[in-house]
């Protein structure tokens, strides 16, 4: 980011204390972003210029982003939902996703449908709950719960609503998924008046670019790869690029040097049909970031 002038309004940026914090602070730094902790505990220092930061509950920050005394900050979307928050999301970080489920046990349901009778049902997410309840046009009461929801039935309650990463704490304790109310992950949030502001606006732009450049890097690996000039079209056919691969020539014509950026999931597919189609000296190395623009009607970025 451009050094900023003195009269520059600094940016008031929240980051989480708690679950989200360690995954949020790896992702700063792995941006360049450091952040280091000071003898006030709840106010670390970033080496972002004219920001000021706090450590807040996700909850607490949305609630200081929705009143504007914080510019931006991260929360989870499911958080945001429930609180009915006028914010306007910048960037889906991916991380900690979970799912909002309604669960019931399975003993409960007929051909997987709930019964037709008042049913209590049990949820930290009472907005959200609430709403649900409606749509689907139950007769039912909420319970409010304080945590650990998925322990309500069958005694306490008959369905509950909570959030799940792999469902397997609803299938411990003996419970089906038979409905999903929304997807959620940590997402960074900004107060829509912070985005008036033209000089917040492009700090805020720039730290999106430096997130989604880590993130991108994260889901693809770069492979460097040696071919003959005779076996070059059959591997670039076969390379999920971002674009079109880095081609070199190598030393004394012998052939020619590969560089792709590929998705790290296809990875294991990709590399044996390389060596098969006669790629040699494969090297594959994690990328730090990776920022993407637009090409121009000449083929080059701009």
């Amino acid at each position: 980011m451009e050094e900023m002038p003195n009269d520059a309004p600094p940016l008031r940026l929240a980051l989480p204390k708690g679950r989200m914090q360690a995954a949020i602070e790896r992702l700063l730094g792995d941006a360049g972003i450091d952040v280091r902790a000071t003898a006030r505990a709840y106010r670390p220092a970033v080496s972002l210029p004219r920001c000021e930061t706090k450590l807040l509950k996700p909850q607490n920050i949305i609630e200081m982003l929705h009143a504007g005394s914080r510019d931006a900050g991260f929360a989870g979307a499911d958080l945001v939902a429930e609180k009915a928050a006028e914010l306007v999301e910048l960037l889906d970080t991916g991380l900690d996703a979970v799912r909002v489920v309604a669960a019931a046990p399975e003993a409960l349901l007929t051909a997987g449908h709930l019964p037709s009778r008042r049913l209590v049902v049990a949820s930290e997410y009472t907005r959200l709950t609430r709403r649900w309840i409606e749509c689907r046009g139950l007769d039912a009461t909420l319970v409010r719960s304080y945590g650990a929801t998925e322990v309500f039935p069958p005694e306490d309650a008959d369905v509950v609503v909570d959030n799940t990463a792999t469902g397997a704490t609803l299938a411990a304790n003996g419970l089906v998924v038979i409905d999903e109310l929304l997807r959620s992950s940590t997402r960074l949030y900004a107060n829509p008046r912070a985005l008036e502001r033209p000089q917040l606006r492009a700090r805020l732009d720039d730290l999106v670019l430096l997130l989604r450049s880590v993130l991108d890097a994260r889901r693809r690996v770069m492979v460097e790869v040696n071919v003959s000039a005779a076996r070059l079209g059959a591997v670039v056919e076969i390379l999920p690029g971002m674009r079109e691969p880095t081609i070199s020539p190598l030393f004394g014509d012998a052939g020619f040097a590969i560089k792709a950026a590929i998705p790290r999931d296809r990875l294991a597919a990709v590399l044996p049909e390389v060596r098969a189609r006669g790629g040699t000296d494969i090297v594959v190395t994690a990328i730090g970031q990776i920022v993407a623009g637009p090409l121009d009607t000449d083929g080059g970025r701009r």
